[in-house]
């Protein structure tokens, strides 16, 4: 999940997780109306206003995205639109995650799919608007319910291009149990206690961290959590890509020397560990945390884990030093085609999912916290960790990096750390791949 997601680029099993023909006919909502002009960058139009209450809409739209584990939920959403609009149908186009980072924007340009959309947050977001393929969606009434917060995940150029729907913690993911009982039920609030809760949980012979080093897009969530209080500023890779900051300064050093530390506590092989065998050690039991996000916590049940979960965030400074709690990142955001052949339709489905009822069965269903305010989670994990939904926790940086080669470049020098290179080597390496992509 996904999160990308949960962003969040997914684990393997998600990325071929591919549904025959690529589309599903679903009743849903859509009407004709007036062509928009490209949005964006590029100067987005306003589509119309949703059907008002009791009003049907006709036609039919395309919904695409890369949750094909979220299928069944989205069916059952659409079939409660279709019965408000009988005369509509929705498609849901699902690719993969990873293939949908890659194709999704000239798919989308094409006119074929996705009269309404998703977008990952970070680089996919920025080049979808530079693109022009968002209408402008800062007009309509109902965009007051979604959280301030997050929303502003969803605008570029001062126009609101989309709504992020999920909202994920890109952090690891605890077993309370194993975890309180290593910590004698108090959370580590600084680095040096986070060592010794790590090194009393190997003593008791459990694998600390679960780290799945040889998938980088599930590796790099770690990477967030390690950099969210050593770093200056809360735009730290946003400058790094910039050349403001690089990456063999001391702050990132810090960073690495700190990633070595943690050698002992991963699962042996962690540089060549994809995401499938880290969800079933801690699945299992056999590992304390999960060092990836709450988007795996559905997987990790399908995998029977029958423990509680909680979320623990590293601590890399004194607790007096510290800037925030953890990570969260609002992604999977939801536009509406410029191109759109049945805006209306188009705008009064993205409508429908931002009713709180409708976003709160969709939570439930999929495990994942939503923007939407006033959702009503019933789901006993979503529950347990949505205390973190008001905690200090700062937008995942990762996604902060346009150019993924300087993304990769970055925690690539994290994952070489894990695998004995030196720190200070590691960043030179790092920092060449920067000066070479920011020199073209």
């Amino acid at each position: 999940m996904s999160k990308d997601a949960v962003g969040t680029f997914l684990g393997r099993r998600r990325a071929a997780q591919i549904l025959g023909a690529g589309a599903v006919g679903l009743f849903g909502a859509a009407c004709a109306g007036p062509g928009t002009a490209k949005g964006g960058d590029k100067g987005a139009s306003s589509v119309p206003s949703p059907a008002a209450s009791g009003e049907k809409v006709d036609g039919k739209i395309s919904f695409a995205h890369w949750r094909a584990e979220d299928k069944a939920a989205f069916e059952e959403l659409v079939a409660g639109f279709g019965k408000a609009h009988p005369g509509a149908v929705v498609r849901q186009d699902i690719s993969p995650s990873n293939d949908y980072q890659s194709s999704a924007l000239q798919r989308i340009r094409g006119g074929s799919v996705g009269d309404v959309f998703t977008a990952f947050r970070g680089a996919q977001f920025v080049d979808m608007a530079k693109a022009g393929l968002f209408a402008d969606l800062s007009d309509q009434p109902w965009r007051s319910r979604f959280d301030p917060k997050y929303v502003k995940d969803g605008r570029s150029g001062g126009k609101q291009l989309g709504f992020p729907y999920q909202v994920v913690f890109n952090m690891p993911v605890v077993n309370k149990e194993l975890v309180e009982k290593a910590s004698r039920g108090k959370a580590p609030k600084d680095w040096d206690s986070f060592l010794a809760l790590c090194d009393r949980l190997k003593s008791q012979g459990h694998t600390p961290i679960a780290w799945p080093g040889g998938d980088p897009g599930n590796a790099g969530q770690l990477f967030n959590c390690m950099v969210m209080n050593n770093a200056p500023s809360p735009d730290m890779c946003t400058r790094i890509e910039s050349g403001e900051y690089k990456c063999t300064d001391d702050w990132f050093i810090t960073t690495l020397k700190q990633y070595a530390q943690l050698r002992p506590f991963f699962q042996s092989d962690a540089t060549g560990t994809a995401m499938e065998p880290c969800q079933q050690i801690f699945a299992d039991g056999k590992a304390a945390m999960l060092a990836t996000g709450s988007y795996d916590i559905a997987a990790i049940r399908k995998l029977k884990a029958r423990f509680d979960v909680d979320l623990l965030a590293p601590i890399t400074t004194s607790a007096d030093k510290a800037k925030y709690d953890g990570i969260y990142n609002a992604t999977f955001i939801l536009g509406v085609n410029a191109e759109a052949k049945s805006p209306r339709a188009a705008v009064t489905f993205v409508e429908h999912l931002s009713k709180p009822q409708v976003a709160g069965r969709y939570a439930n269903a999929t495990r994942q916290h939503v923007s939407v305010k006033g959702v009503e989670y019933t789901d006993p994990d979503l529950k347990a960790i949505s205390p973190w939904l008001e905690k200090k926790t700062l937008a995942a940086p990762r996604f902060q990096f346009v150019d993924l080669d300087i993304r990769g470049a970055v925690e690539g020098a994290c994952t070489a750390v894990v695998g004995g290179k030196s720190p200070q080597k590691a960043a030179e390496e790092a920092q060449r791949v920067v000066d070479q992509k920011r020199s073209k």
